[in-house]
Parts: C-alpha cells; structure tokens; sequence
C-alpha cells in the first residue's frame, strides 16, 4: 500500500540563508535550498549551473556553493522564467564570464509576462512572503549584507523549441521541453548516465501535491491536461533520482514511479470529473463540493487544493460566466447592495446568525454574512472580533499539510486576521 510522500515532507519555500540548506547530493551535485533549489553540477571542464535563485539571493548561494566547489561555471540553465529562478543570472554572468545561459524558446515571452505584471504581482503576493522576506533581510544585514543583488532580467544565449543535448567533461546532457504545466517557457534537465531529472517546479513547490491550476497571487490559468503530460514525460525517463525545485531529492525509481503516477492520474480524475459534471448540467458549486481525488491517487493540497483546481478546469473550458444570475454580466458587485441588506436585516441579527453559522461548522457561511456587515459598516466591532475568531479557525485547519492544508491559504488567511486586528499589508519590493 503505497504511503503518499507529501505527507512527510516539507511545504512552504523559504529564501537563501548563509551558511544554511546547502549540501552534497553525490559526488559531482551540490543542492542549495531558497525560494527555488539551486544545483551546481560538477564536470573536469566546469560547472553547470542549474537556476539562479531570486536576485538578492544570488551572493548567498555563491558563498553557500564555494563550501562545496570552486569549480568555473561553464552553463547555467533555467527551468523556468519565473522570478525566483532567473532572478540571479546576471551576477554569476558576471563572476564567470564567458558562461552561457540556456532556456526553453517560450522564456522571453514569460519574463516580458512577469515584468508587465510585476507592481500588480508584488502587491498581490505580499500577504505570503511580506514577513518572511523581513525576517530573512534581517539576518542578511547581521551577517554583512545590506547591499542587495538586483533582479534581473536576463536574456538567454541560447534557447530551444523542444530538445537540447550538449556534453560538457564527459557529462551528456539533455534539455526537454515541458512548457505549460508550470510556465511557457518549462523545462527538465536529463542525466541519461546516472538517471538523474531536475524538475525545477514542474510539479508544485512542494513535491507530491495538487498542481496550482491557478494561483491566488493572481496568475495564468495551467492547463490539467499539460500538467498530466508533462508527468508523463518525466515517469518515461525512468529516473532514479529527483531533483525538484524546493526542498530535498526524491530518490529510487519504484517511489519517483508511484508518486508521478499518482499525480498524473489525480489529475486526469479530476479533469475528467468536471468534464463530465458539466456536460451533465451541474453548477461548479456543486462539483467542488461532490469530486473527490480517489484513495489510490492521493496527493497533498499543500501547493495547489482540489477545489481551487476544479474551478481553474471549469473556468478554462467556460470561462468567467457561470449563468446563475443576470448580474454576472454587468459591473456592479454584490457588496453594491450589502448597505442595503443591513438597514433591512440589521447589524445584530446577521451577526448573530452568522455566529450560528460558525458553531454549527459552517465558517464559510458565516464569513458571507459577515462580509455584509463589515462592508457596510468596517467599524463594527462584534463582526470585526467574529470574524478574526472564524478565520483563526479556519487557518487551523489549513496549516494541516498532511491533509487539505494548503501554503497560499494559510498566507491568506493569516494576513486576513492581520487586517481584521488593523495591521496593514505592505506591497513587496524585490528589486
């Protein structure tokens, strides 16, 4: 009976920190651990670098890598354009000239994608990394470092459509094409010798969960289908060791087999669920409440969650207009009218029936009830305290990982509670 990894692994990313989560995978890959895994891979004719980390993080992994090797980087790839893995290339340019940077051909369209969206992005995902990001700031200044790298936004010296081989001191390797399931310009580097795949975040943060079809942060939608894909491309490597974008290796073929099956075939049950639930006429509400991932493919929803995915599937094929009421189709929100919906119902009465709500095991309902209060009326100070009290309840319930507990979520909810109590959240600035 296959006992699914996710359960006994770590979830949430945390930045590059000196002297810390770096070691030796065998003798020729040293991983350093950040907002992305780094990988140096060590050949007698230099180094290849695999991603570069955000930019201010760039000098920690040098300092943290030269405890291991001093060998000269001779390539750095990325396997993806998002900011936390291009973000460095410019400083080990820098350090190594001559060093060639390779990427997927879809890499430019997605770092011109981040960089039109970036005060939009920074503002949206500060509620998750704002007080991370301070705490390890703080010990880069204790440690000496207060002039931050810059972000960069690096062009690549070569780029591919989808498969790209070179060898580099005996080292064959191999660059396949996976855009889609994370972003367009996705790849994973193949070690044919010694079976080794580094996925980058082709398959979540964390290993082992849901795909984040679309995230809270605000993104594009993935499409399930090329997530289940790309699965599919990695299991026929038949790797025996995993080498994936945050936290530790997942090693031996049988577990990397089981796991990647697993995941492909949640995936695919879901994709298929909604499909059929919507040629059968049933609303999205009704869907996330009735699919259910079976027991033989379970993932976490550390990452991704299922109902989130389900929306994300539902959407992609249909679209924002879900044809349950005529004013889905016009600008005025609901939250137009909550003013009037407390004159009518009054402030008491809604709170107290959603405080019924909340310990009948509904907090749910009990937040929509409290939304037309504090939209109304934001100084109401029983909907305020309830309201923290219901979220503090749900936020429990997220930060259990080993079941429907979720990263973006407990950010989410912990910022909420934040707000509710007058504590403000700042827009991140990571240049």
């Amino acid at each position: 009976m296959r006992e699914p990894l996710y359960k006994s692994r770590r979830v949430a990313p945390a930045a590059a920190e000196f002297d810390k989560g770096c070691t030796r995978i065998n003798d020729f890959i040293v991983m350093c651990e950040g907002n992305s895994n780094v990988y140096l891979v060590e050949t007698p004719e230099g180094g290849i670098l695999i991603n570069s980390g955000m930019g201010f993080e760039a000098p920690v992994y040098r300092h943290n890598l030269g405890k291991f090797s001093s060998v000269p980087l001779r390539y750095l790839i990325t396997t993806q354009g998002h900011v936390d893995h291009v973000g460095g290339v410019q400083y080990f340019r820098d350090l190594h000239p001559g060093m060639c940077y390779i990427a997927q051909a879809g890499n430019a369209e997605h770092q011109a994608y981040d960089a039109r969206l970036q005060q939009f992005r920074a503002a949206r995902s500060a509620f998750r990394f704002r007080d991370d990001f301070a705490r390890v700031f703080r010990r880069y200044a204790e440690a000496g470092y207060t002039k931050l790298n810059p972000q960069d936004r690096p062009t690549p010296d070569i780029t591919f459509e989808r498969r790209h081989e070179f060898s580099l001191g005996g080292l064959e390797v191999v660059l396949i094409a996976v855009p889609g399931a994370e972003t367009n310009d996705s790849l994973v580097v193949w070690l044919p010798q010694h079976r080794i795949v580094f996925t980058g975040n082709l398959f979540g943060c964390p290993f082992g969960h849901f795909p984040n079809l679309v995230t809270i942060r605000g993104d594009r939608y993935r499409d399930a289908l090329t997530c289940a894909a790309a699965a599919q491309t990695v299991l026929d490597l038949g790797a025996e060791l995993l080498l994936y974008g945050h936290h530790e290796p997942v090693r031996g073929a049988g577990l990397i087999r089981a796991e990647l099956t697993a995941y492909r075939d949640a995936v695919l049950h879901v994709h298929d669920a909604v499909v059929e639930g919507m040629i059968a006429g049933k609303d999205l509400h009704t869907l996330q409440d009735e699919i259910r991932i079976p027991p033989e493919s379970e993932v976490g929803q550390g990452y991704g969650k299922l109902n989130w995915g389900i929306r994300a599937i539902w959407e992609s094929y249909a679209g924002w207009f879900k044809h349950e009421s005529t004013t889905e189709l016009y600008s005025v929100p609901q939250k137009a009218v909550h003013a009037d919906l407390l004159e009518l119902a009054g402030a008491e009465q809604l709170i107290e029936r959603a405080r019924r709500k909340a310990s009948d095991g509904q907090p749910e309902q009990a937040l929509h009830l409290l939304d037309v209060v504090l939209n109304a009326d934001p100084a109401n100070a029983a909907a305020r305290a309830l309201a923290i009290a219901v979220h503090e309840t749900l936020l429990a319930d997220a930060k259990t990982f080993c079941t429907t507990g979720n990263f973006w979520l407990v950010g989410w909810l912990q910022n909420q509670v934040d707000v509710l109590k007058g504590c403000g959240n700042a827009p991140l600035n990571i240049e």
